[in-house]
């Protein structure tokens, strides 16, 4: 599988604008031992930046979870409610990046 770094360097080109239209959001993702990426999401485009930042909600997971989570392998609601993930900041814009990712 690509490195995390790839996944976020990457991440704007595979998400169709159909999908992120009407959303305006950002999202901060700590990948502990990996990196801190911002991904913000304006109506259709997404932009990413890598480093900390102000972000509606914010994600903390260990590289392994993240990797789960991208290959499907890992239920994010299960993840979050065993404490997996940490997740600060808009619940409503959180349920969004399913969407988007999915």
């Amino acid at each position: 599988m690509e490195s995390v770094r790839e996944f976020f360097e990457t991440l704007p080109d595979r998400v169709p604008p159909g999908k992120a239209a009407g959303v305006t959001s950002s999202y901060l993702f700590e990948i502990k031992d990996a990196g801190t990426w911002l991904v913000a999401v304006d109506d259709g485009k997404v932009a990413v930046t890598e480093g900390d930042g102000e972000a509606d909600v914010s994600f903390a997971m260990s590289e392994e979870i993240f990797r789960k989570l991208v290959a499907g392998q890992q239920n994010p609601t299960t993840a979050v409610m065993m404490g997996k993930i940490k997740v600060k900041g808009d619940l409503g814009a959180a349920t969004k990046l399913k969407t988007l990712l999915g």
